[in-house]
C-alpha cells in the first residue's frame, strides 16, 4: 500500500506540471482575461486533481471514479504529446507573424519640420498617414486557438481508437522459436502464453471468460500466465478470476507473480490461483515430459518482491540451479529485465509480459529505457526473450500501437 501511495504522490506532482502546461496552451493562450479564462483555470485544476484521486479512490473501492479518471488520463497524455509536437511549428509561425508586422509598420524617410505653438513644439502628422494597427496579438490568438482545436480533435480521435482496441478481443500472435537443446521428438511443443490480464475496476469475469475460451481453442500443450492477473484483492475479484479453472492443456497450466500481485495481496492470490488449478512456480521448476522428451519449465517471483516483505524475491539459483544442463529450460518471469540474471544460468527461452507492448504510443519509447525487450522476440546475453503484449490494460482503457494479445509460442528443434 505504501508503494501505491508513493506512486500516487509522484503522479500527482507530474500531472500537476502537465496540467499547468495544458492550461497555458489551451486556456491562457486562447482566451482574453475574463470569465472564460477563469472557468478554464478551474476546469484545469479539477482535472489535475482527478488523476491522483482516481488512483487512490479505486484502491479504496471507489470504482465509479475509474472511467472518468482513466479516460481523462489518456486524453491528457495525447493532448500533451500533440501540443509538444506543435511547439516547433508554432514557434516558427509566431516568428513569421512578428516579421510581417514589423515589415508593415510605416517608416519616415526624413525628419519633418517642427511647429512651435502656444503649447510648445509639436510634430505635424504626415499627409494622409494613420497609425499602423498592431495585428500581432489578434493573429497570435487565432494561431493559438487553431493549435488548441487541432490538438483537441487529434487527441480525442486517437483516444477513441485506443478505447475500441483495448476493449476488443485479444489478437493471437503465433511465434516459432528454435531451441538448440530441444529434442527432435518435442518439435512443435506449444505454449499458450498470456500476461497482464489486469482484472480490476474496468474488467471483470466476462474478460476472463473470453481469454479462457480463446486459449482453449488453441489446444496447447502448456498454458503460461506470466503475471499481473489482478488489480484488487481476492475478496473483490475472486469471482472474476474463477473462470481460470476451465483452462485446458495437455501438460498443465502455470502461473508466476507480477508486480501488481504485490499490490493486491500476493499470498492470498497465490493460494487462490493454486486452488483454481494453476501451478504457481515460485522460484521453482517443473519437469515436463512430452512426446518422449523432457523440458524444464521454471518460474521466478517478480522482481518487485525484493524488499517488500510480502514474499520471497526472485531466486534464480533455487529455480535453475542443480538441473541437467543438457535439457532445454523455459523460464516464466513477469519482467523481461529478469533475463539479465536468467542468462547467467543458461536459460534457453524466457517468456514475459509486463510492458503491455508500450500500451500507448509513444510511451513504448519510455518503456524501452527500462526493459531490454518491449514486445515480441528478442535476445538478452544469449537468452531468447519473448514478450507478449498482455490481454488487458492498466490505467486508461486505451491501447494505441499495441493490441491486446494472447501468444502461442511453438518450440522448434534447431
Amino acid at each position: 500500500m505504501m508503494a501505491v501511495l508513493g506512486f500516487v504522490a509522484v503522479l500527482a506532482l507530474v500531472t500537476g506540471l502537465i496540467h499547468l502546461y495544458l492550461w497555458k496552451r489551451l486556456v491562457r493562450d486562447t482566451t482574453t482575461p475574463g470569465r472564460w479564462r477563469r472557468i478554464g483555470g478551474i476546469a484545469a485544476l479539477v482535472l489535475a486533481l482527478l488523476v491522483p484521486v482516481t488512483l487512490a479512490g479505486t484502491q479504496a473501492g471507489l470504482y465509479w471514479l475509474a472511467w472518468p479518471g482513466y479516460l481523462w488520463l489518456a486524453l491528457m497524455f495525447y493532448l500533451l504529446v500533440v501540443l509538444v509536437v506543435l511547439e516547433v511549428p508554432m514557434l516558427v509561425a509566431r516568428l513569421v507573424l512578428r516579421r510581417r508586422v514589423v515589415a508593415a509598420e510605416p517608416t519616415t524617410a526624413a525628419p519633418e519640420p517642427v511647429l512651435v505653438g502656444a503649447a510648445g513644439p509639436t510634430e505635424p502628422p504626415a499627409a494622409g498617414a494613420v497609425a499602423a494597427p498592431d495585428h500581432d496579438p489578434s493573429r497570435r490568438l487565432m494561431l493559438a486557438r487553431g493549435a488548441a482545436i487541432f490538438a483537441g480533435l487529434t487527441a480525442t480521435g486517437v483516444t477513441g481508437y485506443g478505447i475500441r482496441t483495448a476493449l476488443g478481443p485479444p489478437h493471437l500472435d503465433r511465434v516459432r522459436i528454435p531451441l538448440a537443446k530441444l529434442p527432435r521428438s518435442m518439435d512443435g511443443l506449444r505454449i499458450a502464453t498470456v500476461s497482464d490480464i489486469h482484472l480490476g475496476p474496468l474488467r471483470g469475469r466476462a474478460h476472463t471468460e473470453r481469454i479462457v475460451a480463446a486459449i482453449n481453442r488453441l489446444d496447447a500443450d502448456i498454458v503460461a500466465v506470466v503475471g499481473d492477473l489482478v488489480d484488487g484483492s481476492v475478496a473483490e475479484l475472486g469471482s472474476a478470476a474463477a473462470p481460470l479453472r476451465d483452462l485446458r492443456s495437455r501438460h498443465g497450466s502455470f502461473f508466476v507473480t507480477g508486480n501488481h500481485e504485490y499490490y493486491s495481496g500476493v499470498e492470498e492470490w497465490v493460494q487462490e490461483v493454486d486452488r483454481l488449478g494453476l501451478r504457481v512456480l515460485q522460484n521453482r521448476r517443473q519437469e515436463i515430459q512430452a512426446r518422449g522428451g523432457v523440458l524444464d519449465l521454471a518460474g521466478v517471483n517478480d522482481l518487485t518482491a525484493v524488499g517488500t516483505g510480502l514474499a520471497a524475491g526472485p531466486d534464480f539459483a533455487a529455480a535453475l540451479g542443480d538441473r541437467d544442463p543438457s535439457r532445454p529450460v523455459v523460464l516464466l518471469a513477469h519482467q523481461p529485465l529478469a533475463a539479465k540474471e536468467a542468462a547467467r544460468y543458461g536459460v534457453d527461452l524466457q517468456l514475459s509480459g509486463h510492458t503491455h507492448g508500450g500500451q500507448m504510443v509513444p510511451f513504448n519509447l519510455a518503456v524501452g529505457l527500462e526493459q531490454p525487450v518491449v514486445s515480441g522476440l528478442g535476445e538478452v546475453d544469449g537468452t531468447k526473450v519473448y514478450v507478449t503484449n498482455g490481454a488487458g490494460f492498466w490505467g486508461p482503457p486505451v491501447r494505441v500501437g499495441a493490441e491486446p494479445q494472447i501468444s502461442l509460442v511453438e518450440l522448434r528443434s534447431a
